[in-house]
């Protein structure tokens, strides 16, 4: 195995191509020089006692102005990352990647300079000033560790953030990737990525993370404000979003090759079941060193269902899913109770398209809270929380946009991270940094709360009565104040170790922080202040130094032959209608790249994800018997197994030609990446397609079809049985059941298409 300095040296074409990432879509005609950072099982390099990742988002914001503090990379725990994400930058009004006006002195990316504070001296070999130029500084002593710009988030997804705070609602990524019209912007697109790779190359990045939030076809997803620009492009974001992948990742490749300088590409990406439903199989991930999850944010006070907003599992409880029929066994079987708020679902959607190596899980360092909580548990858990004036609810949300009544959020102490409405008023959310929760939970006395507009005499805003709770099923823990009826989602070092044994266990490739200001230091006293720290990053990295070798394979126990066929299989033609998201109903497309005939009969085995149940139906809502589950039934304390095994038999006169394609019905309950480990059996030998992009394989042609294909013309004068093949306006169509005089192919249900696309 290649590793250390020693992968640095490597140039010959034929070992890169080694390097690469088992699955990773290569760029044609480009000589990317993947052994710079991965070894030759393509595994990233992180250095010896970094075999997992630990990603930190550093939010450029913290400045200390308008006094409060500040988290300058100095503050950055280097040792303990692998790479640090600076968010944000957005898109400007010439589709170019942006952090505003680079000459601005009072631009913190660029500009600022913090001339009385330790350690923020700034690098004079460097033209701008900022944060970019402490990144670099401290990135110099920390050569180990990858800096990457973040494009996008909640705010400048679809819009820009101005110095005084307000903001620009400029259509951003929505308009980069999709026309008015939702067609593919391919020339926006070209625009943008070439100005990363400028901007890359300026800066001193070592890659690009695309934080857009959401490429979905769901209506009335992201920010509310955006809504106006991205819902009329719905129904194109999904293609938009492939495109935009594809072009960074060729023209990175490109740049890679160039300057002998491998630039990475990332996302962060959206983990909620709800909301993937309407990214179709997400396919933009093959173009991706790595996806981090979003595993947070599952409950909030965006709707009146209390809950951890990132627990590890299910526990049936859930009162959001309860109240959608989701654990409702007799009216909704196949969704098999399966509960999809919570970080191990995530997870197995993404395996779908990614090794485990290439999935980091999303750790939150700040909580989210409701007050007035009614019902629950007795502790809060599950509860309800609604605003008593539901026209007070903020955009998006209740009557204001929203599907359900919005909740009553945190607010005040319980609040100290509070984000704002458009009008400027604070956003009741709960929101708070671990290390003040931890206050809270201590009962601490605390110096900080006028820097944040708080009164400490304020009998409102007293830190004594709040209770933590952990539920065992879940690995979640939250703090209760019986008398406020407040409940604020937490994650402290009872929740990070229940994260870093489940990513150890699963061979996932690391941890994703958002964000590494929220981190506390506690001091023995039980009753002292606890303050910014390192607690938890420090609990990740030892118990991530000791995990071994990430999983750096895309297939689960399938062992794949080595011969391929030079095949693709894809899911195809998903409903972009916001009612017809549920369940997911595309098509299973089978493409022969080659220049024979895959012939007919043959059976089509592939993978799907356990994300999704194991009931998978066909055409006419009939489940497919050849499956082979993963796992069954509902998922309290995690799903039990990655695949269900999936075979389809095509019809012996369903025959695939050369350069053709051939489209199966297919409806599945829950979203999932895929298809993955395909295998095709044709006259008795077992294959693999080129599609899934392995190593180590052979390409060979097809056998040669045996059986006869007995398809007669269409007569509307006769009748036909059920499995009988005709020919009609040069199809050929299978009767599905008995077929009447004078019931026309293409025009009766009664007949099934089976030939290949046009």
């Amino acid at each position: 195995m290649i590793k250390g300095r020693a992968a640095r040296s490597v140039s010959a074409a034929a070992d890169h191509a080694t390097c690469r990432p088992d699955g990773m879509t290569a760029t044609k005609g480009v000589d990317t020089p993947y052994c710079l950072i991965y070894d030759d099982q393509g595994r990233e390099i992180m250095g010896e006692r970094h075999p997992r990742r630990t990603v930190g988002y550093f939010t450029g914001w913290r400045t200390g102005r308008n006094g409060q503090p500040m988290y300058l990379p100095r503050s950055i725990p280097w040792g303990q990352l692998s790479h640090v994400n600076y968010a944000f930058a957005h898109v400007d009004k010439n589709n170019r990647i942006s952090v505003g006006d680079v000459n601005d002195p009072d631009n913190p990316a660029t500009g600022m300079t913090w001339p009385q504070v330790p350690g923020a001296d700034m690098d004079a070999s460097l033209p701008y000033k900022g944060n970019f130029n402490l990144l670099n500084k401290y990135k110099k002593q920390h050569p180990r560790v990858r800096t990457l710009i973040s494009v996008g988030g909640w705010a400048e997804t679809g819009g820009i953030l101005k110095p005084d705070g307000s903001r620009e609602k400029s259509g951003g990524l929505y308009t980069v990737t999709n026309r008015a019209d939702g067609s593919v912007n391919q020339a926006a697109i070209n625009t943008f990525a070439d100005s990363v790779v400028e901007f890359l190359r300026t800066y001193g990045f070592n890659g690009v993370d695309i934080d857009y939030e959401y490429p979905t076809s769901l209506k009335d997803a992201g920010n509310p404000e955006d809504w106006p620009v991205a819902n009329p492009r719905r129904k194109g974001l999904n293609a938009g979003n492939t495109a935009l992948m594809k072009t960074l990742r060729e023209k990175l490749d490109a740049a890679s090759a160039a300057d002998n300088k491998y630039y990475q590409l990332t996302a962060a990406a959206s983990a909620s079941g709800y909301l993937l439903r309407g990214q179709e199989d997400f396919r933009a991930l093959q173009y991706l060193d790595f996806v981090n999850t979003m595993s947070y944010d599952y409950h909030g006070s965006w709707n009146n269902y209390v809950g951890p907003q990132a627990p590890l599992y299910d526990d049936g409880k859930d009162v959001e899913l309860a109240a959608t029929g989701i654990y409702d066994k007799a009216k909704n079987p196949e969704y098999q109770q399966e509960g999809f708020f919570n970080t191990d679902w995530s997870y197995h959607y993404f395996r779908g398209a990614l090794q485990a190596g290439r999935i980091n899980m999303g750790v939150p360092y700040y909580t989210r809270g409701w007050k007035d909580v009614q019902g629950g548990q007795g502790n809060g858990l599950w509860g309800i929380s609604k605003l008593k004036d539901q026209s007070q609810c903020p955009d998006g949300t209740g009557p204001n946009g929203g599907t359900t009544e919005c909740g009553s959020g945190a607010s005040g102490i319980d609040n100290l991270w509070h984000d704002q409405t458009a009008a400027g008023d604070e956003l009741a959310a709960g929101s708070n940094p671990m290390w003040h929760a931890k206050n809270l939970e201590r009962g601490a006395v605390t110096s900080y709360l006028p820097r944040f507009g708080l009164d400490p005499k304020d009998p409102a805003n007293r830190t004594d009565g709040y209770t933590r709770h952990w539920n065992g099923t879940l690995k979640a823990s939250w703090l209760w104040h019986k008398d406020k009826k407040v409940f604020l989602s937490t994650h402290d070092t009872q929740d990070t170790a229940a994260k870093a044994d489940y990513i150890k266990n699963k061979g996932a490739g690391g941890a994703m922080i958002w964000e590494l200001a929220g981190d506390y230091e506690c001091p023995d006293d039980t009753s002292g202040q606890c303050v910014p720290g390192y607690t938890l990053t420090r609990q990740l990295d030892d118990a991530q130094r000791g995990a071994g070798p990430y999983g750096a394979t895309r297939a689960g126990k399938t062992e794949l032959p080595s011969q391929v066929l030079d095949a693709d299989m894809t899911f195809a033609k998903y409903p972009t209608d916001n009612k017809d998201l549920w369940p997911l109903q595309p098509k299973l497309r089978i493409t022969n790249r080659g220049d024979k005939t895959i012939a007919g009969g043959a059976k089509v085995s592939f993978d799907l994800p356990t994300s999704a149940p194991s009931v998978i139906k066909d055409g006419n809502w009939q489940p497919y018997k050849d499956v082979n589950p993963g796992h069954l039934g509902p998922n309290v304390g995690g799903l039990k197994g990655e695949f269900h095994r999936v075979t389809i038999t095509l019809e012996k006169c369903q025959e695939i030609p050369a350069g053709r394609s051939m489209d199966i019905p297919v409806k599945y309950y829950l979203p999932a990446t895929g298809p993955a480990n395909v295998t095709i059996t044709s006259e008795g030998k077992t294959f693999g397609i080129t599609g899934d992009r392995r190593h180590g394989t052979q390409t060979v042609a097809p056998p040669a079809g045996s059986a006869q294909c007995s398809a007669v013309k269409w007569d509307p004068k006769k009748t036909y049985d059920k499995g009988d093949v005709v020919t009609h306006k040069g199809k050929r169509w299978l009767a599905q059941y008995w077929a009447d005089k004078g019931d026309e192919p293409g025009v009766a249900p009664v007949w099934r298409n089976i030939s290949p696309n046009d």
